[in-house]
């Protein structure tokens, strides 16, 4: 458990596309991770993703993600 501030949100929007939500105000569904590339490589490994939004993640999607988490460290 980390303050709200200190998590990266992930969202997936009403189209069905995940991405990032930097400003935390998207709308969609939402998932929350820590700030580092070590939090999502945990979440593709054990589905955590997945299971949040209720449907298959693809590994394009996850180095997307990667990508922009690293942009934003």
């Amino acid at each position: 458990m980390q303050p709200k501030k200190e998590l990266i949100r992930i969202v997936k929007t009403a189209e069905g596309e995940i991405k990032v939500d930097a400003t935390g105000k998207l709308n969609g569904r939402g998932a929350y991770i820590c700030k580092n590339v070590e939090c999502l490589k945990k979440a593709q490994k054990t589905n955590a993703l997945s299971r949040a939004f209720e449907t298959s993640v693809s590994p394009e999607v996850y180095s997307q993600l990667e990508t922009e988490i690293g942009s934003i460290e």
